[in-house]
C-alpha cells in the first residue's frame, strides 16, 4: 500500500492548478473539428490549444505570482528575480493533431537555478505525475488517490528497457552510430516518445530514455519526477542541465553505463555533423 501524500508545499499546490486549468482548456480542444493548426518559422506545428492553454497559465501566474517569471514555448521568457515557471502547453503537439492521446502539459518550477518542482498532465490519459524536492514522486489517476511511483531496480544494460523518442532525432544529431551501438546492448528498445517515456520511467516500467534536440521547456518537469522517483537526469554527456540540448534519464544504476557506450559508439564512428543527410 502506497504512503499517503505529504502536503504539498504552496508552490507544488500551485503547480497543481495550473495543470487543473490547463487541462480544462486543451481536452476540451482534442479531436475538435475546429481545431485550428498553424506552421511555425522552425516548421513544427502549434495549434489554438497551445496558445490558449499557454496564454492561460501565464496570466493566472502574472496575478498571482507577479514577482516570478517566465518561460514559455509559445510566448518566450520573461526574466523576473531568482524563479521561473518552465512551461509546455502541450508537449506532442504532433500527437493531439492527430488525434493520438500521448500528449501533455508540461510546469516547473525553477529556483537559483534548480528545478524544484514538476508537474506532468496527460488529461486525454486520465493521469498525472508530479513532484517536488524531497516530497517523492507520484502518481494520480482520475478518481483515484494519489500513489508513490519508484524507478527500476535494473542493473544491466542487458536488462534494460529503452526508450529513444526517434532514429531521425538521433541521426540528425550525428548520434545515430551511438543509438544503434545501446541498441545492441539493451534487452528492449521502443520509442513511447515525448513525455511518456519519462513517466515509464520515473514508474520504473522503463530504465533508460535518451533525447536531442530538446528545450528546457521539453525537460524541466521531467526533472524532479525522475530523481524524487530515484533516477538521474542529465544531459547526454553527464551534465546536470535541462538547458543543453539534450536528455539522457536513467533508474540510475545504468547511467555511467549509457553515457559510456554512447561515448565509445560516437567515437568509434567520428563525428558526422549534425546536418548530415536525412
Amino acid at each position: 500500500m502506497s504512503a499517503p501524500l505529504p502536503t504539498p508545499s504552496a508552490d507544488l499546490a500551485f503547480a497543481l492548478e495550473l495543470a487543473d486549468l490547463a487541462d480544462s482548456i486543451s481536452l476540451a480542444r482534442f479531436r475538435s473539428a475546429d481545431l485550428r493548426i498553424d506552421t511555425k518559422p522552425d516548421r513544427t506545428h502549434v495549434t489554438d490549444a497551445d496558445l490558449a492553454v499557454e496564454r492561460a497559465l501565464r496570466q493566472r501566474i502574472e496575478a498571482d505570482r507577479p514577482g516570478d517569471g517566465f518561460f514559455g514555448e509559445e510566448s518566450g521568457r520573461e526574466e523576473k528575480g531568482s524563479r521561473l515557471w518552465i512551461i509546455d502547453p502541450i508537449d506532442g503537439t504532433a500527437n493531439f493533431l492527430r488525434g493520438v492521446p500521448n500528449w501533455a502539459t508540461l510546469i516547473a518550477l525553477e529556483v537559483d537555478g534548480v528545478v524544484t518542482t514538476g508537474v506532468v498532465s496527460m488529461p486525454a490519459f486520465g493521469s498525472r505525475w508530479f513532484a517536488e524536492v524531497s516530497g517523492g514522486a507520484w502518481r494520480e489517476d482520475r478518481g483515484e488517490a494519489p500513489r508513490r511511483i519508484r524507478v527500476s531496480g535494473v542493473r544491466d544494460l542487458s536488462d534494460a528497457s529503452l526508450s529513444f523518442q526517434s532514429i531521425d532525432q538521433w541521426r540528425r544529431a550525428g548520434h545515430l552510430d551511438s543509438l544503434l551501438g545501446l541498441q545492441e546492448r539493451v534487452w528492449r528498445d521502443r520509442a513511447y516518445g515525448d513525455s511518456w517515456s519519462y513517466m515509464l520511467l520515473a514508474e520504473g516500467l522503463v530504465d533508460i530514455v535518451a533525447e536531442f534536440d530538446v528545450q528546457a521547456y521539453d525537460l524541466a518537469a521531467h526533472v524532479p519526477i525522475v530523481r524524487e522517483a530515484g533516477g538521474r537526469f542529465t544531459d547526454i554527456e553527464g551534465s546536470e542541465s535541462a538547458w543543453n540540448g539534450s536528455s539522457l534519464a536513467t533508474n540510475g544504476a545504468l547511467h555511467d553505463a549509457v553515457i559510456e557506450t554512447i561515448d565509445r559508439e560516437h567515437g568509434a564512428a567520428g563525428s558526422p555533423s549534425p546536418g548530415a543527410a536525412r
